[in-house]
Parts: structure tokens; C-alpha cells; sequence
């Protein structure tokens, strides 16, 4: 009987180690998962010309958490930025975004408070303010290059559009008019011109080598007459 109560008493006690462990281990792994303000995270940046706040949440188990941003000035808050925000954070991160048109060196300070039933997990800033860069956003250049072509009309006209000016018509004074119809004409002189002569002489042929041909021919004709009239009497003289 004693043996069996010692056996009995050694599971008690390695029962109530076995529990505790476990609660231990339960207790450890629900602080590992529970909300916490470390997982949240803040930046300043520039969407164009406007500026913006980013809170990010890194909380896996996705609790709704309020986010609140405020502007510092000295230490106490100058003024609220927009309204109050909700995020529900996985591992991956989830953003909710302030519009704010920030100054450079800026501080801002974002609170954060996270329930889970009626458990507030987090009711906590987010460790050191936020500080915006130390230049402003600027607004992106939309303005065309000075190299593109001016497809506008030009309001001064150009040289080859510009009217010439009216020629002046010189008008004939009478006394000029009368001069000239009063001017005697040239009198036909009898004798012939030079190229009345040239025509003259291509008719009848002076001046050519007309004459010389004609001779030539001549004595040809002549030449062949009496070659005929031999050969036609030694024909006759023969037949005898």
C-alpha cells in the first residue's frame, strides 16, 4: 500500500509540472501573439507636390487598432492631422495614409490604441515622434522644353506676306503726246537697200557660180552632139 501511494503521489507531481509547463507555455505563446506597439511603424514622404503620412501595421493577428496623428510644437500637440483612422495589421503590413502638407524638420507624434474585446491591448505612442525630411515636396516641372517648335501663329508678318507698295504709272503730258505725234515719219529713199541688192542678185544669179555651170554644160552638149553625129556616119559608111 505505501508503494502505491508513492507511485500515486510521483504522477501527482509530475502532473502539476506537465500543467504548469503547459500554462506557461500558453501564457508565453498568447503574449507572443497579442497586439503590440512595436509592430506599428511611421514615415513622411511626398506624393507629388503633396505631402503624406504612412502608419504601417506589422500586427499578425490582425487586431483593429486606431491610429491618431498629431502635430508637435515644443513638446505639446499643436493640432490634430484629419480624422482618427482604423487599420487591422497582418505580417505582410497594412498602411493607412494622413495627407499633410508637412514642413521640413516637422515633428509629429502618432498615438495608437488597440482593443480586443473589452482587453485594450495597446493604448501607447509610437516610440520617438515622427520627423519629416529636411526638404520640402516640390511640384513636378509640366513645362515644355524650350527646344520644342512654337506651332503658334506669329502676330509680326513675315517678309513674304508684306504688300508691296503701289508702282507710281508715269502719265504722258500732252505736250509730250503732241511732240511725238507731230514728229515727222523717215522719207522712202529711192535708192535700194543692201538687202534688196542681196535678193536682186540671188534671183538672177550674179554673184554665183551659175555662168560657170551653164559653160560647162555647154560645152558637154556639144561634146556629146558630135560624138552622135560621127558615130552615126561611120554607121552609114559601114552599111555601104
Amino acid at each position: 500500500m505505501s508503494l502505491s501511494r508513492r507511485t500515486a503521489a510521483r504522477s501527482v507531481r509530475m502532473l502539476g509540472v506537465t500543467a504548469a509547463s503547459a500554462a506557461l507555455a500558453l501564457s508565453a505563446a498568447g503574449t507572443a501573439l497579442a497586439c503590440d506597439i512595436s509592430e506599428f511603424s511611421a514615415t513622411a514622404a511626398c506624393d507629388g507636390a503633396k505631402g503624406v503620412i504612412t502608419v504601417t501595421d506589422k500586427d499578425p493577428t490582425g487586431v483593429p487598432a486606431v491610429i491618431t496623428v498629431f502635430l508637435e510644437n515644443n513638446g505639446a500637440d499643436l493640432r490634430q492631422v484629419g480624422a482618427a483612422q482604423t487599420v487591422e495589421g497582418s505580417q505582410k503590413g497594412v498602411t493607412v495614409s494622413f495627407a499633410e502638407a508637412w514642413e521640413p524638420n516637422a515633428e509629429y507624434r502618432i498615438h495608437v490604441k488597440a482593443v480586443k474585446g473589452k482587453k485594450i491591448l495597446v493604448d501607447k505612442d509610437i516610440p520617438g515622434n515622427l520627423t519629416t525630411p529636411s526638404k520640402a515636396c516640390e511640384a513636378e516641372d509640366t513645362s515644355t522644353p524650350s527646344t520644342t517648335p512654337s506651332t503658334s501663329p506669329s502676330s509680326t508678318p513675315s517678309d513674304s506676306t508684306t504688300t508691296a507698295p503701289p508702282t507710281e504709272t508715269i502719265t504722258p503730258s500732252p505736250s509730250d503726246s503732241a511732240s511725238d505725234s507731230a514728229a515727222p515719219a523717215p522719207s522712202a529713199s529711192n535708192a535700194p537697200s543692201a538687202a534688196a541688192q542681196e535678193s536682186n542678185l540671188a534671183e538672177t544669179g550674179a554673184g554665183s557660180n551659175t555662168g560657170l555651170i551653164v559653160g560647162i554644160a555647154a560645152v558637154l552638149v556639144a561634146v556629146g552632139g558630135g560624138a552622135v553625129f560621127f558615130g552615126m556616119r561611120r554607121r552609114g559608111s559601114s552599111q555601104r
